[in-house]
């Protein structure tokens, strides 16, 4: 079939395979040609298969070179649709691991459910027997508890006020004003469900009892903060409380992972464009005017830059270097205090005629796209192909 990108609101439906293993490609590019880091050797990345999860993995890999298992919840090709870019992500970063002599297995279901954390222990236990550094990087709307069975859904919404501001329509390319009601305590509660740190405890409890976690191991969890210009919507709304949650699960497994002279960090990443981040209002017009600086300043870096220098100058090093409030802060650059009052300078002048010269929004559409295979330099998008791909290490258990 010829695959060409179809987009729905915020949402790209299709995804394209080569496109997909061009970009795979490129990040393990970088990291093979960077000085290897004295790191992991066994690591667990739940949420490996797009953006910082998928970073991580190939950062491991060919930077430590590391034997890792990835979790995630992707869709295989179906009749005429297309597989998600994050299974035809898994399926390159394998293909080319194993043939460069690497380890890499993956499980491809809810991560929030015990089967899935039953299915993980087992692999580890069959093949690495213990893990040393443990990724959570779960981007998901909803989580089933595997306690109660009730569905939690996440929103972003402001708390105890509403909101009014400016966002755009990236594909349109019109600013407009968005206005949001606040959220309940309802609507808080099930965000902090989903997006805070329950499920992560959970995962490290679970392995901790299993006797899978090796002496000195690490967990990490990343989040995002922002600046002020979108604290009304983030850090003060729904998703800022479930971050909250996640940094006190972070301190509480530090004390219980004290007896393995473990760890438990929060990693605080740079803005980058994802679908989780595209559906923000704000955050986009926001990215678009953060990214023409960042790259004017020549310091704007991706998913695979920054954690390559996650692993590098604050996991793997003597003293680790955290803020005042306990977050190792990768996001540094973008909150360097010049390029944040540039940005609040421009933001007040954007308009759907200037927008094209006051933002990078055309930078910004080209990594939205590139996220699902689209925009790769060197693939024939006009050329019929099948979407069909098999991830090695699943190819028989993948449950869709």
């Amino acid at each position: 079939m010829i695959i060409q990108p179809k987009i729905r609101g915020f949402i790209c439906t299709t995804a394209h395979p080569k496109g997909c293993e061009k970009a795979v490609q490129e990040q393990i590019d970088y990291v093979k040609v960077r000085e290897p880091i004295k790191g992991p050797k066994n690591v667990l990345i739940i949420g490996a298969s797009t953006g910082y999860g998928l970073a991580s993995r190939i950062a491991a890999t060919y930077a430590s070179s590391a034997k890792t298992i990835g979790v995630f919840f992707e869709k295989e090709a179906e009749d005429k649709r297309t597989a998600t870019a994050g299974w035809y992500n898994t399926a390159a970063f394998e293909r080319i691991a194993h043939q460069d002599g690497y380890y890499a297995k993956s499980i491809n279901g809810d991560a929030f459910s015990q089967e899935i954390k039953e299915r993980t222990a087992a692999l580890i236990r069959k093949d690495l027997k213990k893990i040393d550094l443990i990724i959570y990087s779960l981007a998901s709307p909803r989580r089933t508890h595997p306690k109660t069975g009730q569905t939690h859904s996440s929103v972003l919404k402001p708390i105890g006020k509403s909101f009014t501001g400016k966002t755009v329509d990236a594909f349109r390319g019109e600013v407009k004003e968005v206005n949001i009601e606040p959220a309940s305590q309802e609507e808080i509660d099930n965000t902090i469900a989903v997006m805070g740190g329950e499920d992560w405890q959970m995962w490290i409890d679970y392995l901790a009892k299993e006797n899978l976690l090796a002496d000195g191991v690490i967990t990490v969890a990343y989040s995002y903060l922002g600046p002020k210009l979108t604290y009304s919507i983030y850090k003060d709304g729904t998703i800022g409380k479930a971050k909250e949650d996640l940094k006190a699960t972070s301190d509480k497994l530090n004390q219980a992972l004290h007896k393995l002279n473990g760890k438990s960090i929060v990693s605080v990443n740079k803005a980058v464009v994802t679908q989780a981040s595209a559906a923000i209002p704000v955050v986009p017009l926001y990215v678009s005017i953060l990214f023409k600086i960042m790259k004017a300043k020549n310091i704007h870096e991706g998913c695979i830059e920054q954690i390559y220098r996650l692993f590098k100058d604050y996991l793997y090093v003597n003293n680790t270097k955290l803020d005042e409030d306990g977050f190792i802060r990768i996001d540094e650059l973008e909150m360097n205090p010049l390029v944040q009052q540039e940005v609040v300078g421009l933001w007040p002048q954007i308009t759907s005629d200037n927008l094209e010269a006051l933002t990078d929004i055309n930078g910004y559409r080209d990594d939205f796209y590139r996220l699902f295979g689209f925009n790769m330099p060197g693939v024939d998008y006009d050329k019929d192909i099948d979407p069909v791909v098999k991830i090695e290490s699943i190819e028989t258990e993948s449950r869709g």
